[in-house]
């Protein structure tokens, strides 16, 4: 069957923040944001004529900003997504699409709005100006304010609100203090995570040179089980180890990828799954544009053997904490879950970090801050 979710990526961005390793540019030049459009429509028409879509259940517009874009470059993005897509939309679908606060105006929001988009998530990081202007963020918390009183205004219901811990200066109390001013917001879900230094960023040249002061391991994890208790506090239930949302409103498009299920991929350095096969696009934007040119702007494409489906699907599956159920590992791969990983599961299960219920198998409670120590169990050689 084919994927009946699509994944596009918007490299754009206002600038460059200090931990951000995803591809995405900073561009004062309109005329590379239409090219870049013109680009990726001309993906949208070679990918869905060689794998043909049937219906479409899930949406994500990532980045970048893709709220970057200015209306006119809006209107013309959401208008290739209804060509290419509108026809197979399924009665529910979910589209979502990031936003960071400040780039999201009235008008830009209507627009939106009008033509489809109906989840939006804000890249909020912290309500402590002082550490937003650390991370390299651009925005301060009035703006977040402002940011979601404008969404709710014309008409978004669904919101949701990225956050961050484990960050230089960060505090308990400072960490607290966000989760206080968060809860206070109308969200339906929030995704948080801890920082995470990546190579060929400022942080991690900073980190190398002894002057990144990151809150120690044992306050990490105090500031992670602090996030579980006050979610679950105040009714956002934990669906997935980052993730946590009013019941009904988790995200259906990144329980695909959690699910292990198949999606496609478009845009600069975007990933796919498609017929079981795993791609990456080109991530420079002149390479991108050129192949694009070409044909597919693929840089790589492989084949995933069934062994290392069954290691993805237990590895992304036991994330959430629903956990792996053990009749959709059957019928997917003919194979039963304990014939297959049996005996790494009941190690685990005698260590305390795994536990079968409810007709499959999950992380404890108490594996949730190691979950990583599991997952490698399932890698093979």
């Amino acid at each position: 069957m084919a994927p009946q979710s699509v994944y596009i990526h918007i490299p754009f961005c206002t600038n460059k923040c200090y931990y951000c390793d995803f591809n995405s540019f900073v561009t004062n030049n309109p005329q590379l944001i239409w090219d870049y459009l013109d680009a990726l429509e001309s993906e949208m028409e070679l990918t869905f004529a060689k794998w043909p879509v049937q219906q479409v259940k899930t949406i994500f517009v990532g980045g970048g900003t893709p709220t970057f874009l200015d209306q006119a470059q809006m209107k013309r993005f959401l208008e290739m997504v209804q060509k290419h897509l509108g026809a197979f939309a399924a009665p529910d679908l979910e589209f979502s699409m990031e936003a960071n606060p400040g780039t999201t105006d009235k008008d830009k929001l209507r627009l939106m709005r009008d033509m489809g988009v109906n989840r939006l998530s804000f890249g909020v990081q912290s309500f402590d100006s002082a550490l937003l202007k650390r991370l390299g963020r651009i925005h301060d918390v009035e703006q977040v304010y402002q940011s979601i009183d404008n969404a709710v205004s014309v008409g978004f219901d669904n919101l949701t609100i990225d956050l961050m811990f484990g960050l230089p200066d960060q505090t308990m109390d400072i960490f607290r203090d966000t989760l206080h001013k968060a809860f206070q917001l109308p969200t339906t879900h929030f995704s948080a995570y801890s920082l995470k230094v990546e190579e060929n960023t400022l942080f991690h040249t900073l980190y190398q040179k002894d002057q990144l002061p990151l809150p120690s391991e044992e306050t990490e994890l105090d500031m992670y089980l602090l996030l579980i208790e006050e979610m679950e506090r105040h009714g956002y239930l934990q669906y997935e180890i980052s993730n946590f949302a009013k019941p009904g409103f988790e995200s259906r498009h990144n329980k695909t990828y959690w699910l292990n299920e198949e999606y496609y991929g478009l845009g600069a350095g975007a990933h796919g799954y498609v017929n079981q096969e795993r791609h990456v696009n080109a991530g420079p934007l002149a390479v991108y544009l050129q192949k694009c040119k070409e044909g597919l702007p693929r840089v790589e494409q492989f084949r995933v053997e069934e062994k290392e489906a069954m290691e993805d699907h237990m590895i992304m599956g036991l994330r959430l904490r629903e956990g792996v159920d053990a009749q959709r590992f059957e019928r997917r791969f003919g194979k039963p879950l304990r014939e297959q990983f049996g005996a790494i599961i009941e190690e685990e299960v005698a260590k305390g970090m795994l536990e079968w219920k409810d007709g499959g198998v999950r992380l404890t409670r108490q594996a949730l801050p190691l979950g990583n120590e599991v997952f490698a169990r399932f890698l093979g050689e």
